[in-house]
């Protein structure tokens, strides 16, 4: 087969320029390592607000981990939102005494909350600190993480901060599965410098698993009330305070903070099935016509990969001449370098690299069966039809 002629090339230039778009747009990133911790005199009094239900698998971990950071003045509020697995004896049970954790239960459900955001608000007015410090349950904690991020938000005067972490994958499916929708998620909101920088609401994004807000801010919105019925919080929350004009950063920490998501293919097909549609719809830009072709956005996302691999099937298959076939030829090899680059960052076998296709066929199954569904999501036992917003 000759060389790709210069057609071939252009042919095959938006294949080229998502990487480069994604390398130009990841730099210059911040991280926690760039903050020194605050002196112990000058250390604010912070509530960990941890809100729990069903986590006995994880939140051992996650308790002891929090209560072994170095960071002088803390309190840890585990919220137990009805839990029937042990969850809040395992947590006892790792805390071994120590006086700074106070388990709450959570107060039976009001019509028009999401359980994450009521247990966060139950939390919310029991806590006694300057700052408030949500954390998911399946997340491990870094020594340094709570005063590097302490500093880090005194640094960049923010109202609300959050840290990207590592996310920890076990399994195949998380291996396959994962790094394609963190990657989706870093073209579409730039990295953290795309976030400090945004100028729109719609623009911003945060991460549930480690967000730390200022008490007066969080107040100021109305805390959790004001995302009470949205499934992807911990976004609109983001988006609710840049709105108002409060300062919303994010820094990378993956030295700092670690979270296993999901540990087998029905957890991530259920977990990203309720956040990837109903969570992204009220987050897109242009109002009723972002809304309007935000579905074909998200399938168009898979999509795009998966056209130069199956070009090359059809070709393998006799169906189209390998002659025609230069254009998909170069557009495979950008994906695969691509993603070579990516599992080469993230510290997994490069060989999940060549199944590409395969994670975006798993990704087209996702979101369209989260299109289906609408707003109508179910997580831990509860149902929700998450909220529509104006505009």
């Amino acid at each position: 087969m000759p060389w790709p002629t210069v057609g071939d090339l252009v042919e095959a230039l938006p294949w080229l320029l998502v990487p480069l778009i994604a390398l130009w747009r990841g730099r210059n990133a911040r991280t926690l390592a760039e903050f020194a911790p605050p002196a112990p005199d000058d250390a604010p009094l912070v509530s960990v607000i941890v809100p729990a239900r069903n986590e006995a698998r994880n939140i051992a971990r996650c308790v002891a981990s929090i209560l072994a950071t170095t960071y002088p003045r803390c309190e840890l509020l585990l919220v137990d939102d009805h839990s029937t697995d042990g969850t809040a004896d395992a947590a006892r049970a790792a805390a071994a005494g120590d006086s700074r954790l106070r388990i709450l239960a959570s107060p039976p459900l009001v019509d028009g909350w999401f359980g994450k955001q009521w247990a966060c608000a139950t939390g919310a007015a029991e806590a006694r600190g300057e700052l408030l410090l949500f954390a998911d349950a399946d997340t491990a904690h870094g020594p340094e993480l709570l005063p590097r991020l302490v500093t880090a938000q005194r640094t960049m005067d923010a109202d609300l901060i959050s840290v990207a972490g590592q996310q920890e994958m076990g399994s195949f499916w998380e291996r396959l599965v994962q790094p394609q929708i963190f990657a989706m998620l870093f073209l579409r909101y730039g990295g953290t410098e795309g976030v400090n920088r945004a100028r729109r609401a719609v623009d911003v994004i945060a991460n549930g698993q480690c967000l730390m807000v200022r008490r007066t801010a969080y107040d100021a919105i109305g805390g959790h009330a004001a995302v009470r019925d949205r499934v992807a919080e911990d976004l609109m929350l983001a988006q609710t305070m840049h709105a108002r004009g409060h300062r919303v950063r994010l820094v990378l920490g993956t030295d700092q903070l670690a979270t296993r998501m999901y540990t087998s293919l029905r957890e991530l097909v259920a977990g990203w099935g309720k956040n990837v549609y109903a969570g992204g719809v009220d987050s897109v830009p242009f109002g009723w016509l972002g809304r309007l072709v935000f579905p074909l956005l998200l399938l168009g996302a898979p999509v795009f990969a998966l056209l130069p691999p199956f070009a090359i099937l059809l070709g393998a298959l006799g169906v189209v001449e390998w002659m025609e076939l230069a254009p998909a030829m170069v557009a495979t090899a950008a994906l695969l370098a691509w993603w070579t680059f990516v599992y080469r960052t993230i510290g997994e076998p490069l060989w999940y690299a060549v199944l590409f296709p395969l994670g975006s066929l798993v990704l087209l199954y996702i979101f369209a069966g989260a299109i289906v569904r609408g707003r109508r999501v179910a997580w831990k036992g509860r149902r929700y039809v998450t909220a529509r917003s104006g505009g």
